[in-house]
């Protein structure tokens, strides 16, 4: 069985992006569906792994030895753009794969504007943990949650999202297997 490590965007004390009419952070979001994600699926062995420090998280992730990695975050920018992304290392042929697997089941159950898979290097956002893992290893940004709209649409599809989730899992723990 396959290893898919969850990561959670952020920590308690770091909480990420917030949605300031709801008081909604990227963390709590995140942590609540990572437990969602991982009662909700079958054949993969999710492992939750929460962040100590961001320059350690590569280190502590490669120690864990999974077969793939995603972490969940949630974009932020002006409050009014929306949409869905994943970003992945631009030299890993293996996590444009799997990030266009994400990437088209998060659009498909959203139908928020398709922001498209996003190629990181080293000096771009979020770019020293894609090169540094080990595993194939994505970043899902699957909404804005500085928009209230974009907020609001994704509690209303919580249920899809969570599917969306498990069903990108099960198609990369597939491509990891060949």
């Amino acid at each position: 069985m396959k290893t898919c490590a969850l990561v959670i965007g952020h920590k308690s004390t770091s909480q990420g992006a917030l949605n300031k009419a709801s008081g909604m952070t990227e963390f709590t979001l995140n942590e609540q569906l990572a437990m969602e994600i991982g009662s909700a699926i079958t054949g993969v062995n999710i492992q939750r792994v929460y962040r100590r420090t961001y320059r350690s998280l590569p280190e502590d992730l490669n120690e864990l030895k999974p077969d793939f990695i995603i972490s969940l975050h949630c974009n932020a920018f002006n409050g009014e753009v929306s949409g869905t992304e994943v970003l992945y290392y631009h030299r890993s042929k293996k996590g444009k794969k799997m990030a266009q697997i994400l990437q088209d089941e998060l659009v498909g159950a959203l139908k928020l504007p398709d922001r498209g898979i996003k190629p990181r290097s080293v000096e771009n956002r979020g770019g020293f943990l894609l090169k540094y893992t080990n595993a194939p290893c994505l970043i899902a940004e699957p909404f804005f949650i500085d928009n209230d709209s974009d907020l609001e649409h994704v509690n209303k599809k919580r249920k899809e999202l969570v599917i969306a989730y498990v069903k990108a899992i099960n198609k990369m723990s597939a491509l990891i297997s060949c």
